[in-house]
């Protein structure tokens, strides 16, 4: 079995594939001050729920965007499960050629999704990324990273406008039933959900007039289904995205 690990600003990700097959997802808090021994009792007793042997993974794929944590998984495999990750970083085949100015610029959950979403959806496509950041990451039908956008995540944004005003309070992230608010909770509702599926149609219209061509749109992350549901601009998605392009690049380097 094949165990990915998608280390991200706000979440780590990780995924159990037998062969093709998806067979187990988990989503932990991401802790920089969290030991190795402390992150292997969490995944250990999260793989015996799942009644995954952990004798039974013998590979492991990484990307990270919190650099520090790579040695901390690094050494939870070696220790635990005596395994050398695969971990996407200069040097690592992903079959995607980077047309960035600086491609050192690209953080690796970027190169993963564009690896993904073309393998699995073709090309021209654009990958809408609702995480702690929202990204829109562009790649061309010949499977070349173009270039993007990167936003405040809905969370980013909503936590800055809780913590600077005195007034508002936290609210639910769901659909109001109107653009005009009633109340204070349902304005905020319309201008948290409806103005981020602005945002939305309003970059993916701005990147398909510069492609001069139809693209599909991908989109993934923590809030990707709730913004789905309000336009038609996004055609798939899919919150695993980031597993399944590790496994992809996975493949890419066996020897």
């Amino acid at each position: 079995m094949l165990l990915t690990v998608d280390i991200g600003n706000t979440n780590v990700t990780l995924g159990v594939f037998e062969g093709e097959k998806l067979r187990a997802t988990w989503r932990l808090e991401t802790d920089i001050h969290r030991m190795p021994d402390e992150y292997a009792v969490l995944l250990l007793n999260l793989l015996h729920h799942r009644a995954v042997d952990t004798a039974d993974i013998n590979e492991v794929a990484l990307c990270s965007t919190v650099p520090p944590l790579v040695a901390t998984f690094g050494e939870l495999f070696q220790e635990y499960f005596q395994i050398t990750p695969m971990v996407v970083e200069a040097g690592i085949k992903t079959g995607v050629h980077i047309r960035m100015d600086n491609p050192r610029e690209v953080g690796a959950d970027r190169i993963v999704h564009a690896a993904a979403a073309h393998q699995l959806y073709g090309g021209p496509v654009i990958i809408v990324d609702m995480g702690t950041a929202t990204t829109f990451d562009t790649v061309s039908k010949e499977g070349d990273y173009l270039g993007g956008a990167i936003a405040p995540g809905i969370a980013t944004s909503a936590e800055a406008l809780f913590a600077r005003t005195a007034m508002l309070r936290r609210v639910e992230y769901v659909r109001p039933k109107r653009a005009i608010g009633t109340n204070t909770v349902m304005a905020m509702q319309s201008g948290i959900v409806f103005g981020y599926v602005g945002l939305v149609e309003g970059m993916v219209t701005r990147i398909q007039q510069e492609l001069g061509e139809k693209a599909k749109v991908v989109a993934t992350g923590g809030h990707a289904g709730i913004i789905a549901q309000e336009t038609r601009v996004i055609d798939i998605v899919n919150p695993d995205l980031i597993l399944f392009g590790l496994r992809i690049i996975h493949l890419m380097n066996k020897v």
